[in-house]
């Protein structure tokens, strides 16, 4: 006489068992289909060059090779991936001047992400040069967490964290090291 690991009814059970995994693995990937949206900007533009005014007033003149806009995501926002060039305007029509490798403008907190060799400069002859800084739009202010360089006609330094008005005129560091020339 032989002997069955499985009786009829076991292997009935394990039949079924195995369906069972095999639709809820199926099951599984159309829901994975479902929930899954294509991440594609709303919008796009080549050659961008956008003049912002407010009163007739000049205040900012961006341009950027390529903007993808994603304004009908839950956190909208705007990319930059190749790059901005962007040119300030005070209330006296003085300039700030300000580059970037890559730049995000998140339209909720109104901030703006600059990265990559990114580069502020003035009609004073200030320059900062930092790997990644924030600018707040609302109260015209940025500011770093990173290693920067300032130059100054007074001197050069260097520093980890700074944040500072777009006018230079209020700059607050740190931890800053280097020489001025208080001549000057």
């Amino acid at each position: 006489m032989t002997f069955n690991k499985f009786s009829n009814g076991n292997l009935v059970v394990m039949l079924l068992l195995v369906i069972a995994l095999f639709s809820c693995e199926s099951n599984f990937k159309e829901v994975q289909k479902q929930n899954f949206s294509e991440f594609a900007p709303s919008g796009e533009a080549d050659d961008f060059n956008m003049k912002y005014t407010d009163s007739g007033r000049i205040k900012s003149i961006l341009i950027s090779p390529k903007m993808l806009d994603y304004a009908s995501v839950t956190y909208p926002f705007t990319e930059f991936p190749k790059g901005i060039n962007v040119t300030l305007f005070d209330i006296n029509n003085k300039r700030t001047f300000v580059t970037s490798n890559y730049a995000v403008s998140y339209k909720v907190p109104n901030l703006i992400d600059l990265q990559g060799n990114v580069r502020i400069t003035n009609e004073m002859g200030q320059v900062l040069e930092t790997s990644q800084l924030y600018f707040d739009q609302k109260n015209e202010w940025f500011y770093t967490e990173k290693k920067f360089k300032f130059t100054d006609p007074k001197g050069v330094s260097f520093g980890e964290g700074i944040d500072f008005s777009k006018d230079f005129k209020i700059v607050n560091s740190q931890s800053i090291t280097g020489e001025i020339d208080e001549s000057n």
